[in-house]
Formats: structure tokens, sequence, C-alpha cells
């Protein structure tokens, strides 16, 4: 009767239907479901960063659907932030597809869902001529050849029952319907009719019925192609953006994201994989999102600025408060005027050493472990001076502009590795470097696999590897018979991963699972679905692992602490285990003439693991150690 009651919403003051979805249909009003997507917001924002970056305007509506880098880059399944084709079955099944025009992005959009799934196989056989193409019928080829003879979407089952069985469309679209319900009575009521309608159209009875049948087994799940087209212009549209501005991509990808740690270390991740530099944060250069930075020197491709909201610990009025002023004041030039200009009030003690942990006053004194440690005397300095402004008694002496240096208590540099745990609490992840990165050719050496590597390995078929990891965390759990297991977190360069380690193999390695231990790890995996389950089969330390791989080693010493050292090989080599197994290492001894160096090799073989380098380098005898 088209009459439907309305009531007005209190929280919205929308007219809300007393009607249900299926009511208000049934009364005559269209229904419309609205999603919002975030991946509309990633297109946006990428947009803007690449008309702000490089002065391009990227039309999205108006771009052509056969952009050649976009579909290359499809081909090779480098899908990471592309909507819908991101999932590791979708991109094994594009690596094999090969995708080459608009259509085929349908069909996976489509086909990629329990059901449909086992289409997948069919459909890129026919599209690479591995597989006859059936159309089952040639009344039905018009209908059937963009999809290669493969049954995929709703509406063409309603051209076929319109085509082949004389329904009407409307006829057609319940009968579309009545499959989806599959109510015997009425299906071969249906059935009867569309045989019927084939006869009368010169179709053998047992070729329709066969054809009603099959029909009818696709329509249960086919998709409306509408929505899959709508969806598969986002992926094209977020593929394109990929492929032809990568650094703009990821940017925007991370600033929608950067509530997301493991979103965040993984477009990391792949930017790095590109050649994108990751750019910390920093107080100059950086702001509440995710910025691109142009090319520098003889790189083709920008850099990726880190947030300064996407910190921990870091509130957004605190991070409007930093860019607001640098806005409207101009660069912090000092770690003093950093303190004289910024509003105390939205920072505190945490949030400034998450600052300086995270590099962002690298521009203003890059020893953090200094930032850190008198985050009590920038704070304090920051006080001071919104107290004056408060009270107005700035300016007494014309100093404005000028503020005082900041006494700052001397504090010792952190080593690389020091430097890079307090930059994964700062920002969750590694982001300037991995502790694995100077275990490179020991790692090499044992044959052991970045995870990445693995995971692929066992999308081919692989069951077990070893991989080699920093202990991110480990959580214990009770089993119903009351043993102990643990989920324990490790990170690489490639990412992170999780594995279940049990009973037996819990109490063997517990020490080893200390947040920040870097470690071997045996593993046993196996696919289950789009995800790959681990279990550790056993725990190794590294550093003991890679002391037997012999390292040849050349110590720099520095000019100045040598002259102030009377015995300066003798202050080294106390820090170095004599082995037979262990490798060479060569001294290289500034000389008094400022122009001249005698190097040599130390009598007898040494072990130093890369965590003991880092330690003898950090020596203020030792300038540099070289891997030879």
């Amino acid at each position: 009767e088209e009459l439907v009651p309305l009531y007005r919403d209190p929280k919205s003051n929308f007219p809300i239907t007393q009607y249900n979805w299926k009511m208000v249909e049934a009364a005559g009003l269209v229904k419309f479901d609205f999603l919002g997507l975030k991946t509309l917001t990633v297109l946006e924002k990428a947009v803007q960063l690449i008309k702000r970056v490089r002065g391009i305007t990227v039309d999205l509506p108006s771009l052509p659907l056969d952009d050649k880098a976009a579909y290359e880059m499809l081909a090779k399944a480098d899908t990471a932030g592309v909507f819908q084709l991101e999932s590791t079955g979708m991109r094994e099944s594009l690596k094999r597809l090969k995708p080459d025009r608009f259509e085929d992005i349908i069909a996976m959009v489509a086909l990629y869902r329990p059901g449909p799934m086992d289409n997948i196989p069919t459909y890129i056989n026919r599209k690479h001529g591995e597989e006859p193409v059936d159309y089952l019928h040639p009344m039905l080829e018009g209908i059937l050849k963009e999809t290669y003879g493969v049954i995929i979407y709703q509406e063409q089952v309603i051209q076929i029952a319109q085509v082949m069985g004389g329904y009407t469309l409307g006829q057609a679209d319940m009968l579309r319907r009545a499959m989806g319900k599959k109510d015997k009575a009425e299906m071969a009521k249906q059935q009867a009719r569309f045989v019927e309608g084939a006869v009368s159209k010169g179709v053998k009875k047992e070729e329709a019925a066969y054809i009603f049948e099959l029909v009818d087994k696709f329509a249960g799940y086919g998709f409306n192609k509408s929505h899959a087209a709508a969806y598969a212009l986002v992926s094209y549209h977020t593929a394109y953006l990929k492929a032809n501005f990568r650094e703009e991509f990821f940017a925007a990808s991370m600033t929608l994201d950067m509530g997301n740690t493991d979103k965040l270390a993984m477009f990391a991740s792949e930017a790095r994989k590109s050649g994108i530099r990751m750019l910390p944060p920093c107080v100059n250069n950086s702001g509440v999102d995710f910025g691109v930075e142009p090319p520098a020197g003889e790189s083709k491709l920008g850099s990726i600025r880190y947030s300064l909201a996407a910190l921990k610990n870091i509130g957004a009025s605190a991070v409007e408060t930093i860019v607001n002023e640098r806005n409207s004041g101009g660069l912090y030039e000092s770690l003093a005027d950093f303190a004289s200009r910024v509003d105390a009030k939205a920072l505190n003690k945490r949030a400034l050493e998450t600052l300086a942990k995270g590099g962002a006053f690298d521009s203003l004194n890059s020893n953090r472990a200094l930032v850190t440690a008198n985050a009590d005397t920038i704070l304090a300095s920051a006080q001071r001076r919104t107290a004056d402004e408060a009270q107005g008694t700035t300016d007494l002496f014309g100093t404005a502009g000028k503020p005082a240096d900041l006494v700052l208590r001397a504090t010792q540099s952190w080593t690389a590795m020091e430097k890079l745990s307090e930059e994964f609490q700062a920002i969750g992840f590694y982001l300037s470097g991995h502790p694995l990165d100077q275990y490179d050719r020991v790692l090499k050496k044992l044959g052991i696999k970045k995870f990445s590597e693995f995971e692929a390995l066992v999308q081919r078929g692989a069951t077990a590897g070893r991989l080699a990891g920093i202990v991110i965390a480990a959580r214990e759990r009770r089993s119903q018979k009351g043993n102990k297991f643990a989920f324990a977190t490790f990170s690489d360069a490639t990412g992170q991963f999780e594995a279940v380690i049990f009973s037996d193999t819990l109490a063997a390695s517990r020490d080893l699972l200390e947040p920040g231990t870097p470690v071997i790890v045996s593993v046993e995996a196996e696919r289950d679905g789009e995800t790959m389950k681990m279990r550790v089969q056993s725990l190794e330390e590294l550093d003991k692992a890679a002391s037997a791989v012999p390292r040849n080693l050349k110590l720099v010493l520095d000019r100045k602490s040598v002259v102030a050292n009377v015995a300066p090989v003798s202050e080294v080599s106390k820090y170095l285990r004599p082995n037979a197994r262990g490798g060479e290492i060569r001294i290289v001894l500034p000389l008094e003439d400022r122009n001249r160096e005698m190097e040599f090799v130390l009598a007898g073989r040494y072990d130093v693991s890369p965590r003991e380098a880092i330690r003898i380098e950090a020596l203020p005898i030792v300038a540099e150690i070289i891997e030879i």
C-alpha cells in the first residue's frame, strides 16, 4: 500500500521507519546500503599529498582503467594495502591469474569468498587457455564470455533466465531470490517453467534441466556484479596510486592506521622493500599525519616522515601545540628554543621522553640519551616560560627570542642496540634499523631465513625452518590439563611473527623469552586458511650461535683516545675472547703524526659476537669496527 510509519530519532533527528528492512522493501521503498570505507579516506589523503608534494592533480573518477604499472604490480601480488586484494590467498590467486583488465579484478572480488572460491582455478585456467571454455549453450555465450563460461554474478543468473527461460527481468529477479532461499516446492515450479520456456526457444529438455540445476547451484552464492564492480574500482584506484605514487600511498595508509602498530610496522617494512626511506619523527619536519619529503641526492624516490601523533604516550594537544607553534614561529633552533616556545600545559615528562626516544629531537640534539635524561630540565624551562607569559613578565629585559642555553647534565650516548630498544618503546616497532641488522652475515652463514622468506616457503609446501628474531613478548597460559604453554611474539627486519611454545620447550627455554633477547627459533608451520600457524620446537641464544661463526674484524682506534692512553691495544684486547676457531682481529692504530696510521694483526684468533662488537665499539678508545 506504499505507506510506512515513521518516527524521529531523538539522537540524530533523522526520520526512521518503524518497519524493518524486509517490510520496508515490501511497502515499496527502495533500500540502499551505505558502507563507510576507510580506504576512501586513504585515497583522498593520498591525492592531497600528491598535489602538495609533486604538484600533480590526480582525478580518480576519470582515470583510465588500463594502467600498465597497476596491472604489473597486481600480477606480482604486490598488494599490501590494496583494498580487497591483500590477503595471502588472494595474492596467490593474483600471481596465477596475472590480471590485465578491470573485469579480472571484478571477478576476483566476487569469487574470493567461501563457495565461489572453488571456481577460481577454473577461471584462471580458462583465461590462460589451459582449459577449454564452456558456455553451456551457444545462446549463453554473450552472457558468460566475460567470465570464460563461469557463472559468477547474480546479474548473469537473471540474464540466463531471461534469455533462455523467457522470463521478464522482474520474474528473473524473483527466480534469483527463490534460488537463494532454497524452497524445494518453489524451485520445482520454477524449474518446470524455465525448462518450458527454454524448450520453446529450441533448447533440448534435458539440456535445459541441466542448465537450470547448474544455475541454481551458482545462484546460491552468486555475487551482485554492481557491488563487486564498485569494490573493484576502489581496489583499482588503490592499486593505481600504489603503483605510481607509492610514497604518498603508504603515507596516507599509515595515517589512517596510526593507532595500529602492527599495520604501521607492515607498511614501514613494505616501504623499505620498495626503496623508500622511513624518516624518524621530527619536531621540525613532522606533522599530525604521516608526510612525504621529496627525493634527495641521487634517489628517485621520496621519503616518508613519521607522524608525531603516531608516537606512544603523545596526546593530540601536545602534537598540535608543537606543530602550531612551529607553523607560526618558524623552525625550532635548539632545545632551549623549543622549551621557550611550547605551551608546557600541553606537555609532560613522559611525552618529552617519548619524543626524545623516537628521534623527534635529533635535529636539535642527536644524543637521544642526553635529551631523555634531561627531560625534567627541558620541561621545567618550558613551565617557567609558560608561567612568565601568564603573569605578563616576559620580555622584561628585551630577551624575547633569545632563550638562555639549557644546562644539561652530561650523559653517555646509547649504543646502537640501546638506541633501537628505546626507539621501539616510543614507536612500537623498530624504525631506523633493526637489532638483527648487525647479524646479517652471520645469519646467512648459518642458513637462517627471514620471516617473509619462510612465509613464502610455507606457501609452497615447507613445514619447518629456522628463523631469527628479537623477543617482543611472551604470554603464558595453562591448558585444560593444567600444562603451561606460551604465545611468543618475535621481530625480524621483515616483520613480527607469533608462535606457540608448548610445556616441554617452554620449560627448557623460558630464560630466553625476556623481551629484547636475540634468539634462533626452530619452528614447525602449517597453513590454516589465510593464516600460518607456527609451533616452536627449540630456542637458541643467537649470540651463542653467532660466536661459533668466525668473524674477521678491523678495529679502528680513536686518535684522541690513543694519544691519551699509554696502552691502547691492551685496553681493547681485554674485551676479546681467545678461541682457536675464532676470527682474525686487525687493529688500526693512529700515530701521533696526523697523516699516518699503523695496521697490524693481533696474535691468535678471537670470538666476537655482533652484540659484543657493539659493546666494544662503544668504548671511547674505539672509533669504528669494520667486518672484513
